[in-house]
């Protein structure tokens, strides 16, 4: 189904080219987007990239689940975790909506 997924270096020379800037602006570019989202996220519980869709931190509630091994029954504890939510313009984009 998927073919050969693009490299970080790839990506460097494509945006590189298309916007006539250096790769290593680039790629300071994406380093500073990525800090940014990470910050941003952990400070205000979510960060919106326009287009493609947002990092939202979210509530685990304790649950009780399986060993898989031994079947015996474990509590789960809670805890936090990052969900990325997929923008609908994307989505429908790579995925046409059925009609």
């Amino acid at each position: 189904m998927a073919g050969k997924v693009m490299t970080k270096s790839q990506l460097l020379t494509l945006l590189a080219e298309k916007f006539e800037v250096t790769k290593a602006t680039v790629a300071g570019f994406l380093d500073t987007l990525a800090a940014t989202a990470v910050s941003e996220t952990k400070k205000n519980g979510q960060f919106v990239i326009p287009g493609i869709g947002k990092a939202v931190k979210s509530n685990r509630k304790a649950r009780m689940g399986r060993n898989p091994q031994t079947g015996a029954a474990i509590k789960i504890p809670a805890k936090i975790v990052v969900k990325f939510r997929v923008a609908k313009a994307f989505k429908d984009a790579v995925v046409p909506p059925k009609k």
